[in-house]
């Protein structure tokens, strides 16, 4: 119990500082920008959108590890345990999306529920630094 509380923190813990390093540095990079300030919000939502990526890919990658190993349970349904398959499954977490195709049994269901309420949390996070970024470039220029 102790190990599977760690190591779901762990991988949590490395999502959320990925979201904030990316986050701190746009807003380092975005007044040196010299392009319009309506381009800087687009620059800012596809920089927050490999930022949610990456970290899906963290998700999908801690997946595809632990279904590796039987004590940490397993991804069964429309999957053969690539890599890809689990980033899938990642994606369908991570945006509460939950198709169902993939689903996880044993341990790996803490870490499928928690990377919703990740993925929740961050997605939040990244609409009200947008937000605050719009407020401060959006003169329609």
């Amino acid at each position: 119990m102790i190990a599977v509380f760690s190591v779901n923190m762990a991988i949590i813990g490395i999502a959320v500082m990925i979201h904030y390093e990316f986050l701190h540095r746009i807003t380092l990079l975005m007044p040196k920008l010299k392009i319009r300030h309506r381009f800087r919000i687009v620059l800012g939502v596809f920089l927050a959108l490999i930022a949610h990526t990456a970290e899906i890919w963290i998700f999908g990658l801690s997946y595809y590890l632990m279904n590796k190993d039987q004590e940490w349970g397993s991804l069964t349904g429309q999957t053969d345990g690539s890599l890809l398959d689990c980033v899938y499954f990642s994606f369908t977490c991570y945006s509460t999306l939950g198709v169902g195709d993939i689903v996880p049994v044993g341990d790996l269901r803490f870490l499928a529920g928690l990377e919703s309420l990740t993925g929740l949390v961050l997605v939040t996070w990244t609409a009200s630094f947008l937000y605050l970024e719009m407020t401060r470039y959006w003169d329609g220029k």
